[in-house]
C-alpha cells in the first residue's frame, strides 16, 4: 500500500490545525491577562484622577489660608510699627524729662530720630522686660 498524496496533504493539515489551536488557547491566554490588566490600570488611573482632585482641594484650602495668615501678620506688623513708633516717642520724651530732672544741659534735639538708636532702646525694652 502506497501512501496517497491526499494522506500527506491531510495530515500536513491536521497539524497546522493542532499549532492553530495550541497558538489560539496561548493568545486567549495573553488576551486574558491584558484585559484584566487594563482592569487594573483602569482602576489605578481613577484612583490617580480621585487623589489630583483631593489634592488640588487641598491646594486652594493651603492658599486661603495662607492668605489669611498673611493677612494677619500684616496687621500686627502694621500694630508692631505702630507701637514702636510711640514706644519711641515716648522714650525721648523720658530721656529729656531725667535730664531736665537730672539738672544736666540740655541735649540738642533732633526732629529726626534715627533708626539705629531706636532699635538699641528697643532692645533695652526687651532686656528689662525678660528680667522681670
Amino acid at each position: 500500500m502506497i501512501p496517497n498524496v491526499s494522506f500527506f496533504v491531510e495530515l500536513t493539515l491536521i497539524a497546522l490545525l493542532a499549532a492553530t489551536l495550541v497558538y489560539c488557547a496561548l493568545l486567549e491566554r495573553k488576551l486574558s491577562a491584558l484585559r484584566k490588566g487594563q482592569d487594573g490600570l483602569k482602576q489605578t488611573i481613577l484612583d490617580l484622577n480621585s487623589s489630583i482632585v483631593t489634592a488640588g482641594a487641598s491646594m486652594r484650602a493651603l492658599k486661603a489660608a495662607a492668605s489669611e495668615a498673611a493677612e494677619t501678620l500684616d496687621t500686627r506688623i502694621a500694630n508692631a510699627r505702630q507701637l514702636n513708633d510711640e514706644l519711641s516717642l515716648m522714650t525721648a520724651s523720658g530721656e529729656r524729662i531725667a535730664e531736665r530732672i537730672a539738672g544736666g544741659p540740655p541735649k540738642p534735639t533732633n526732629s529726626a530720630i534715627h533708626p539705629a538708636a531706636l532699635m538699641n532702646r528697643l532692645d533695652k525694652l526687651k532686656v528689662q522686660a525678660t528680667l522681670r
